[in-house]
């Protein structure tokens, strides 16, 4: 205490002070209250929806002005869309701590040398915004934080008492799309949550992807949102394994295989499945070239000499980081890139131009590796299921019979790189696959000991010894889930939100606002709802019904609650849920019970969700 002033005067300052957040809390409430009110909201409900807005989620959260494009991938979230991306931050908050989480704040500029350090700087490629600081220093706008959580390990871990460790954050990020789309789901800025696990070994990892898992349902589960785990392939992230949570939604861009009797699913990206059967097997016959005059396509192959595609192999060149590879694979079956990007272990493939092809000597429409030298060669695994297949002569209008893998030709690298499709199947139980469209809206990794290795984060175990820590990583797109949930929940009418992360529970609609004894009973109505902590978005508006009612739909807020000349009449509301057609009238006095006793009963889960296979 500072000297001369006596115990009066810190009393009073105290008084002053609990005055001060009083008043504070008072102008808070007042805030909160205008904000409550349809007609002081920031962000307006529109008839149409944008020409340019390709999903349902973005022509809703348009139309219900929840959110609003600044530039390409780049959007503002206005008081209703914000409010509901606090209530998923908070739901996965609220699990990451109840984990094991320890939440912080990682910088969103990153040294850019750290990202050389690991190879991400090429594997993110142009996806990584970059910039130089007035000193010439290279930077980059964090598009996730493997490196800067790899670094402060190595400052905040010793020794094996000091693991394991979980921190997390919800913080901003970036990543230059080359295509922005669908809204929220493809953006250049987002909102996300990353963990990351540091642990002594693959066993204590396993443990702690299990734990995000349990983490992840439970936060699925209370947005309201049926999910399904699957494979997935670990891109850019790297690691070994990784696994996707999908959101089934038709408008989805991932495609999910699986199989209905014993549970596997994968993304298609990974997926696996069992080749079918060929009818082309025996004993190896001699090559036997035939005229093909015009023929270029399998399809066209297969007609032309009354075989099945099952019993050819096709050619497909690509460029691998500028070099052309030459691909083969079964007639039948399709290349999957990622599988192709993995094998090759390199950073961009894409299909070669015609220039590129004619530049490596190759034949298109009548290529076969027979023969072939300078190029590097990728088979399918395929194409050793079966025997005498026909291939092309490396010359025009001709073909080869009877080629046979390894006796005819050699590959530098055999693996599986077929694209796994609905009606294939599945390589455990043999029971035919199906598909589904989806949202990814998690992922998890582990990363094991690639980052730490490279970076130099070591823990000295029990014995003394340096080793290195094994690594996780899990991420929640937050804008994306709220995107994801519109796509899954919605009507001809507008939005259908999960009672958990509506932006309110209520929609007060009284009709006729400028007579008197219609904005007194909703005023009363108000101050009561509000009173039993009830979430309540007041229209105040002098609109007509259709326009209320139109937007409450589109809204989508969980009930609504009608005040009216008509209702008056009989002392009542009339209290509608938006899942429902039926509309009840409630005499006013019973309204805040009879909402009580619905939020009470409600399950969190969407009206119109999609059944999702089993994970």
């Amino acid at each position: 205490m500072i000297t001369g002033l006596t115990p009066d005067f810190h009393l009073r300052q105290f008084r002053g002070r609990e005055t001060c957040l009083n008043r504070a809390i008072l102008v808070s409430r007042r805030r909160l209250f205008e904000i409550m009110r349809l007609s002081t909201l920031f962000g307006k409900t529109l008839r149409q929806a944008p020409a340019e807005a390709d999903t349902v989620s973005h022509q809703l959260l348009l139309k219900a002005g929840m959110i609003h494009q600044v530039a390409a991938g780049v959007y503002a979230y206005l008081p209703l869309g914000w409010r509901v991306l606090r209530k998923i931050e908070q739901i996965i908050r609220e699990e990451m701590d109840a984990a094991g989480g320890q939440e912080v704040m990682l910088p969103v500029l990153q040294p850019f040398e750290m990202w050389q350090e690991t190879g991400r700087d090429l594997a993110f490629g142009k996806s990584l915004f970059t910039l130089t600081d007035r000193r010439d220093r290279d930077l980059c706008l964090g598009p996730t934080h493997e490196e800067i959580v790899t670094a402060l390990a190595c400052f905040n871990v010793r020794s094996y008492r000091d693991l394991p460790m979980m921190p997390y954050q919800i913080q901003t990020k970036f990543r230059d799309e080359p295509r922005p789309r669908g809204g929220l789901l493809r953006v250049r800025e987002f909102h996300m949550k990353d963990l990351y696990s540091l642990d002594v070994s693959q066993e204590a990892l396993d443990r702690s992807y299990q734990k995000m898992i349990r983490a992840y349902n439970n936060i699925y589960a209370r947005c309201g949102l049926p999910v399904v785990m699957v494979e997935a392939d670990s891109g850019a992230i790297g690691g070994k394994d990784s696994h996707e949570f999908i959101l089934l939604a038709e408008t989805g861009e991932d495609e999910v295989i699986y199989c209905a009797q014993c549970g596997y699913a994968a993304n298609a990206d990974r997926a696996a499945f069992a080749r079918p059967e060929v009818e082309n097997k025996g004993e190896p016959l001699p090559l036997e070239e035939v005229s093909t005059p015009g023929v270029k396509t399998i399809e066209e192959l297969a007609r032309f000499l009354g075989v099945l595609t099952s019993q050819t192999l096709k050619a497909v060149f690509y460029a691998a980081d500028g070099e052309v590879v030459f691909v083969v694979i079964r007639g039948d079956l399709e290349v999957n890139e990622v599988k192709l990007k993995n094998a090759l272990k390199c950073i961009e493939v894409r299909l070669a131009t015609e220039g590129e092809v004619a530049g490596a000597g190759l034949v298109a429409g009548s290529a076969s590796p027979i023969g072939l030298s300078g190029i590097r060669i990728v088979a399918d695994d395929s194409i050793a299921m079966g025997a005498n297949f026909v291939i092309g002569a490396n010359k025009p209008d001709a073909h080869l019979k009877n080629a046979n893998y390894p006796r005819d030709f050699k590959v530098d690298i055999m693996t599986d790189i077929a694209l796994a499709q609905a009606g294939y199947r599945c390589v455990g139980c043999g029971a035919e696959l199906l598909s589904e469209r989806g949202i990814e809206v998690g992922h998890l990794f582990k990363l094991g000991t690639v980052f730490s290795e490279k970076m130099g984060a070591f823990y000295l175990d029990q014995d003394g010894t340096e080793k290195p820590i094994v690594m996780g990583c899990y991420g929640i797109g937050l804008g994306r889930l709220l995107a994801a949930a519109v796509e899954q929940n919605h009507d001809e009418k507008g939005i259908i939100w999960p009672l958990s992360i509506a932006p309110h529970q209520v929609y007060l609609c009284p009709l006729s606002i400028d007579r008197d004894e219609v904005a007194e009973a909703a005023g009363k109505l108000y101050s009561e709802l509000r009173k039993a902590r009830f979430e309540v978005l007041f229209d105040d508006r002098e609109e007509s019904p259709g326009v209320k009612f139109n937007d409450a739909d589109l809204l989508g807020i969980p009930i609504r609650v009608v005040v009216s000349p008509r209702t008056l009449k009989q002392g009542a509301a009339e209290v509608k849920l938006r899942t429902k057609r039926e509309v009840e009238l409630v005499p006013l006095g019973d309204v805040v019970e009879k909402l009580k006793g619905i939020l009470g009963s409600s399950s969190t889960s969407g009206h119109h969700s999609k059944r999702a296979p089993r994970a």
